[in-house]
């Protein structure tokens, strides 16, 4: 509604943690803002794009009960403003004329003031709105106690024909609400992105981004303001909730923010990514409902990780950790992995598995007489773990967390039905390189907010010696795969920047291992289709980013290497995936 011209406005930015689909508990985080908005003495408070229902919806948003259930609840918001107290900014699903919208209204004076569409529908990586949305109008502003506000939601920003209209109908500041996930350096991303459009428009804006986790994605906050000279107005902390009031006064023809809070840096992208893991899987567990985790700590590297991301998470109460040990197992391994469990505080079980293996092999052995022992007997090592995990699970109403990190998962060394059981995986977008290095920043480091102790909490020995799935006498993972600082530097470039073989082998690497890591990067997209979903941290993750066809007999040739390169290179990558086909 219109009211006087004003010379300072007070902004609550609510940044908040959202969960699909739940409006009422949503709403109850809404009046729970509002209330600490009063009590700052705010004007408006702004929220998070979608906020009401959740973002990203997906298709849940085409259900006309969830839309009729949204508009209710905005419709009741709208209503309790009718007291004199802050108006409100929300994000909603809105259906006009048979259309849907990805919407953000302005709620006061008891009723639903303004309504602004999103424009730009993005339709690439993890988003998928044009799927779901119809594209709004351009917008002009909304006028707010005298002073023209523009609304912009998150990706109108990332183009220049949104904030150019509203600059050229009289807005004078901007308040942009966000769905805006993790990934390594997307702080960056997003502040250049905001300077270029105060830069074109010489509008303030103020920048409004969601925190916690949705499945795979991460929503880490960091919300904050520039003004029109492009300087910064404030900064809230990353990967944190919070309701913050910031006071912006008139200043000639613009506005400024007066003494924003400026939150310290998290840290470096290694700090960023255990927290995206951890309040990923913090989210995951907690929005499900599970009591807790389970998963099969075996002594090695990942497993410990996952551990020590499951404790500060969720606290040791609530995760147990079962080592599988079988004929196979070290005694380096027994010892690493009750070392981590006595760090870590939590119920440790040590449940053999050797009778459930010879079970299944004496159950086998009239199919599999006179033929050699191979890869079968060692997976059915792995399926028996996950077997006796799942079964834990059933029994004590954890959720089984698996372990397999970025690399295996590109590779296929892992089993279907053993160590890839599981509802979900926060390393599933590590590399195994970056699993070292965040094991060893774990041991120094502990986030804020972490529910595990302080100090070293997994053994040097264990991120020393060679890793091994130990499902055979002295192996090693390199007896399968490149050394790992190879492997991931090949991935980095096959996955991340969808570089061509020609141009990675150009870049200094050796033929023939780009083009078996290739091949097997291709093989294995059978396996990743069936695992568990995992916190997104990289530019691209498999699942909601790069959705490759199971069936699929195109093997990049190498066209720009030279003919005898070529050749082998095609020996290399024919045939289809049953040639090769390995559970």
């Amino acid at each position: 509604m219109n009211a006087r011209p004003t010379d300072s406005l007070a902004i609550a930015l609510a940044q908040l943690n959202s969960t699909v689909g739940d409006i009422d508990g949503n709403a109850g985080k809404v009046r729970a803002a509002r209330a600490q908005a009063v009590r700052d003495g705010a004007d408006l408070v702004a929220f998070p794009e979608l906020f009401i229902c959740g973002y990203p919806p997906e298709d849940l948003v085409l259900k006309p009960a969830l839309q009729a259930a949204c508009r209710a609840k905005v419709e009741a918001l709208a209503r309790e403003t009718a007291d004199g107290g802050p108006a409100m900014l929300i994000g909603t699903p809105w259906v006009e004329e048979g259309n849907l919208y990805n919407a953000y209204c302005l709620l006061d004076g008891g009723a639903i003031a303004a309504v602004r569409r999103k424009v730009d529908l993005p339709n690439y990586g993890v988003f998928d709105e044009k799927r779901v949305f119809v594209p709004g109008p351009l917008p002009g502003p909304i006028s707010f106690r005298g002073v023209r506000i523009g609304v912009p939601i998150c990706e109108d920003i990332w183009g220049v024909d949104v904030v150019e209209t509203l600059a050229e109908t009289g807005t004078e500041l901007m308040i942009v609400p966000n769905g805006s996930p993790y990934h390594r350096d997307k702080d960056d991303i997003r502040f250049n992105i905001a300077v270029a459009r105060v830069t074109e428009s010489d509008l303030p804006m103020v920048y409004v981004n969601q925190v916690g986790g949705q499945d795979e994605l991460v929503f880490d906050g960091a919300s904050f303001g520039l003004h029109a000279d492009r300087s910064l107005a404030f900064l809230l902390p990353a990967f944190t909730e919070q309701v913050t009031t910031v006071r912006w006064r008139r200043s000639g023809n613009t506005w400024r923010c007066a003494g924003g809070p400026v939150a310290k840096a998290t840290g470096d992208g290694d700090h960023e990514d255990y927290i995206a893991c951890m309040l990923g899987l913090r989210d995951y567990v907690a929005k499900n409902g599970f009591k807790g985790v389970v998963l099969g700590l075996s002594g090695g590297i990942d497993s410990a990780l996952v551990a020590a991301m499951a404790v500060d998470a969720l606290g040791a109460e609530r995760v147990r950790c079962v080592m599988l040990p079988y004929r196979f197992t070290s005694q380096a391994s027994l010892g690493d992995a009750a070392s981590v469990a006595r760090a870590l505080r939590v119920t440790y079980d040590v449940v053999p598995i050797e009778k459930a293996v010879q079970g299944f092999e004496q159950t086998l052995s009239p199919l599999f007489k006179d033929l050699p022992r191979d890869v079968t007997e060692e997976n059915l090592q792995a399926r028996a773990r996950g077997t006796i995990l799942m079964a834990v699970s059933n029994k004590f109403g954890l959720m089984v967390v698996t372990t397999g990190n970025k690399s295996e998962m590109s590779v296929g060394y892992a089993t279907l039905y053993g160590d890839m059981n599981g509802g979900f995986n926060p390393v599933k977008d590590i590399y195994k390189t970056e699993v070292y290095r965040l094991a060893r920043l774990r041991n120094q480091w502990k986030p804020d907010g972490a529910l595990g102790p302080s100090g070293p909490v997994i053994p040097d020995n264990i991120i020393t010696r060679a890793p091994s799935a130990e499902l055979r006498e002295n192996q090693t993972d390199q007896d399968s795969l490149p050394p790992y600082d190879t492997l991931d530097a090949i991935l980095e470039r096959l996955i991340e920047r969808e570089e061509p073989i020609a141009a990675i082998v150009k870049a200094g690497f050796d033929m023939e291992t780009v083009a078996r890591v290739a091949r097997m990067l291709d093989l294995a997209e059978y396996k990743r289709r069936q695992s568990a979903p995992g916190v997104k941290v990289t530019l691209k993750n498999f699942g909601r980013d790069r959705r490759y066809p199971i069936v699929n007999r195109f093997r990049d040739t190498g066209a720009a290497l030279p003919e005898p390169d070529r050749a082998l290179l095609k020996d290399q990558s024919a045939g289809g995936m049953g040639e090769a086909f390995d559970y």
